[in-house]
């Protein structure tokens, strides 16, 4: 997933975070629902990529999630 804010989208490189199913939940990776399965935002292996390896968008989070993600990235940073 995308963490990255918007209006920085258009630099050479985007900031993703892995999603999992499998993986097994922290504090720092909060679940959403992605295609109606519970997955797990893995923010301790964000890195970037090329934008043009993205796929096509697979929705956007609600403000509650936003929120969960938001809060593990700040966790895991010390912010």
């Amino acid at each position: 997933m995308i963490v990255q804010a918007d209006e920085f989208l258009d630099l050479s490189t985007i900031l993703v975070a892995p999603t999992s199913i499998s993986a097994r939940p922290t504090s720092f990776r909060p679940t959403i629902s992605l295609d109606g399965r519970e997955t797990r935002v893995m923010v301790e292996q964000t890195t970037v990529i090329d934008p043009q390896r993205l796929g096509s968008c697979a929705g956007r989070l609600g403000a509650s999630e936003l929120g969960a993600v938001d809060n593990a990235l700040a966790l895991l940073l010390g912010l």
